[in-house]
């Protein structure tokens, strides 16, 4: 398994991704983060990728698919610490608004400020 997912409070998941996200590992992923998103009240994802060596494009459409789904839940999505080469494919794919430097804990707050304002 190359991700955990950490439900941080009931409106809040952080999703840690680890080594490479393929095709393959992109689609149990994306089943498992579905799911969660629609059972209940989530209203943020963290997506930490501080340990994520490799993503290849299906990476980013798992990324952008969940942010579809939670866009239409009214939710947000964070991008956490991505590698260089990473932010530069999340610039180019226009997610660069949603990047966010530091620990989970301080994205944790930053979710707390954009969900209630």
């Amino acid at each position: 398994m190359n991700y955990e997912i950490n439900m941080h409070t009931n409106d809040i998941v952080v999703i840690r991704l680890f080594g490479e996200l393929d095709h393959h590992e992109a689609e149990r992923i994306r089943t498992d983060i579905s799911r969660t998103i629609l059972q209940g009240n989530l209203q943020t994802i963290i997506w930490n990728l501080e340990r994520l060596n490799f993503m290849d494009s299906s990476g980013i459409g798992l990324i952008l698919g969940r942010m579809r789904e939670m866009t239409a839940v009214n939710g947000h999505t964070i991008i956490l610490n991505p590698s260089n080469t990473m932010k530069k494919i999340f610039q180019f794919s226009g997610l660069g608004n949603f990047m966010f430097e530091g620990t989970e804990e301080e994205a944790i707050l930053s979710a707390r400020g954009i969900v209630n304002g």
